[in-house]
């Protein structure tokens, strides 16, 4: 019989919390440390996916994503004891993509190559910004020119890289983000993730923010400009968005963020990674420690490295609804039916829909490009009915 998960895949997940500087915009678990023991590290992880290969064993595994943090800090031959260790763990499918988020100032060649040859089949570049001032605004360690150096090293050792880049940001006009993207985009890369800057609670611009000291932020109408701009570009150029803010050739998709867009199983290792597992028929969300050092002596001690908590039937149809209209394939109806017990509000998929906020075919519901400006108001209406 197959289990609800199956429809989405099982990816692993792995957290390397430590970064060489904090950026002002980010909200992610990550760390400065000005020493790291990598070989205790390695062994921590090593110990929990015995852990997780003992609950969840024999499923295919789908897809490995190094996140951080800068997993470019990781030594080459911890990432590939990590992947001997989850290529033995797993029957593992035969397209297995493996994903390590990098930096530009940390890419050396020899790191690369060592990546590459412990089986990483996929970059993700945190450049943020082509042009050097923006990069110093947003708090970034390496310059364009170290950026355009990590791009040409990274195509030398991988088939799939991509990168990132924020737009909305202070002082920035739509012409010079379309100036920007159209530049990125000859970089040959074939995928992009592009997120308009949000000023998050508790980060360095969050308090300057707070202060009335983050000044030139583009209202929302340049905002939504600046969106439309990216979609427009990025589709002539033959990178339409998949997602909200991610773009890619057909087939280069990120097949990782595809699991949990998709709402499969994905077990997240490591200091506040999280999952959503299912054991015995039923889905179980996990949350590991956020700091470093109570997560690592919770593994070296062998008791729970953070919480794991079931999720019910409708709490997980809400799940499903919220990450699967971010992408353009959207959602089946019958497969939300089947977790929730009931169907989707008639009169309110009607409503959207007359308004142009869904499109529905048979079973199919998907959020519309005007939808998915404003895909939370969407979703609360389908889930307040």
């Amino acid at each position: 019989m197959t289990e609800d998960w199956q429809r989405g895949g099982f990816g692993l997940y792995i957290h390397w919390p430590f970064c060489e500087a904090k950026c002002p915009y980010c909200d992610f678990n990550s760390h400065v440390a000005k020493t790291i023991d990598q070989d205790r590290w390695k062994k921590a992880y090593l110990s929990e996916i015995d852990r997780y290969a003992e609950m969840l064993p024999h499923r295919v595994l789908n897809t490995v994503y190094f996140g951080g943090g800068t997993p470019s800090l990781m030594a080459p031959d911890v990432v590939a004891e990590v992947i001997e260790k989850i290529r033995g763990s797993w029957p593992t499918a035969n397209d297995l993509e493996i994903t390590l988020e990098a930096n530009p100032g940390s890419v050396e060649a020899n790191r690369f190559a060592g990546y590459s040859e412990a089986g990483v089949s996929r970059i993700s570049m945190g450049i943020q910004a082509l042009n050097d001032g923006d990069l110093r605004r947003l708090g970034r360690i390496h310059s364009v020119a170290e950026a355009y150096q990590a791009i040409d090293i990274a195509r030398k050792y991988f088939s799939r890289v991509s990168f990132d880049l924020i737009y909305a940001r202070q002082d920035q006009t739509v012409t010079q983000w379309r100036t920007e993207l159209e530049e990125a985009l000859s970089l040959a890369v074939d995928h992009l993730s592009l997120y308009q800057l949000t000023i998050e609670p508790g980060t360095a611009f969050g308090d300057r923010f707070d202060r009335g000291k983050l000044l030139g932020l583009p209202d929302d109408d340049r905002a939504g400009d600046m969106y439309d701009v990216t979609q427009e570009v990025c589709s002539a150029a033959g990178l339409p968005a998949y997602e909200i803010s991610n773009h890619a050739i057909p087939g280069a998709e990120s097949r990782h963020n595809l699991v949990y867009w998709r709402y499969g199983d994905y077990a997240g290792i490591g200091p506040g990674a999280h999952g959503r597992v299912t054991v015995n028929g039923q889905r179980y969300a996990t949350v590991d420690y956020a700091q470093p050092g109570k997560w690592l002596h919770a593994v070296e001690s062998g008791v729970s490295s953070g919480t794991i908590e079931p999720i019910d039937q409708r709490d997980q149809a809400g799940e499903y609804l919220m990450m699967g209209l971010r992408i353009n394939e959207g959602i089946d109806a019958r497969r939300y039916k089947a977790m929730s017990g009931e169907d989707l509000s008639a009169d309110a998929l009607a409503r959207l829909e007359e308004i142009g906020m869904i499109r529905r075919n048979r079973h199919e519901i998907r959020a519309s490009e005007r939808g998915r400006l404003v895909l939370n108001a969407v979703i609360k209406d389908l889930l307040a009915n």
